[in-house]
């Protein structure tokens, strides 16, 4: 099977935008932007709304969510999902602060600190509030298009998992897929292949 490529997330300038402005006043923070219409290349039914996602160490969700919400962001702090329904259902443009766990899998994007592929598809699959529109059989084919196009790091995939306590329901998630992915694994690391991803 030929190999396929690196996952880097298509950023819309607003990021860029923002990313200079917190770097600008937290020069020392580490966060993760995003933004919710990176998947649409991977879905069939495309959203109406898109969110820019600023993740962030717990302590500083205040700092980001008080400085976005002076400089007139339309800014949620950890939204559940009663505010997402209420709020944010028609909102085209909110800006969500929300938890940075710890060893996420990131990466570098011209100067942006953004999501893997890895991190991506996982977030997806914890998070059914922020990315309802992406569950069900939206989420089978964000996987399957994934997998199909990128390539994805097994050992970091699972990882991220384990620290999001989604292990254990994530591989039984990928058993039930149908596609056969091409899996990078980390050179030396110890196989634990699931029969999901044996080609």
């Amino acid at each position: 099977m030929s190999a396929t490529k690196n996952y880097l997330p298509e950023l819309p300038p607003k990021i860029y935008s923002l990313n200079k402005k917190l770097k600008n006043q937290f020069p020392f923070l580490t966060f993760c932007l995003w933004d919710t219409s990176a998947l649409n290349e991977f879905m069939i039914q495309q959203p109406g709304n898109f969110y820019l996602l600023v993740e962030v160490e717990k302590e500083s969700m205040e700092s980001i969510f008080y400085f976005l919400k002076e400089n007139k962001y339309p800014v949620y702090l950890n939204p559940g999902s009663d505010i997402i329904n209420k709020y944010l259902s028609s909102e085209k443009n909110a800006t969500i602060v929300k938890l940075l766990v710890s060893e996420a899998p990131v990466q570098f994007s011209k100067d942006v600190n953004t999501i893997t592929i890895e991190k991506m598809l996982v977030d997806i699959y914890c998070d059914d509030n922020i990315f309802s529109a992406q569950q069900g059989s939206e989420m089978k084919n964000i996987f399957n298009e994934a997998f199909r196009k990128y390539t994805v790091n097994e050992n970091r995939l699972l990882r991220y998992a384990a620290r999001r306590r989604k292990k254990e329901d994530l591989i039984n998630y990928l058993k039930t897929i149908s596609t056969k992915p091409p899996v990078k694994k980390d050179f030396g690391a110890k196989s634990n292949l699931l029969p999901f991803y044996r080609l």
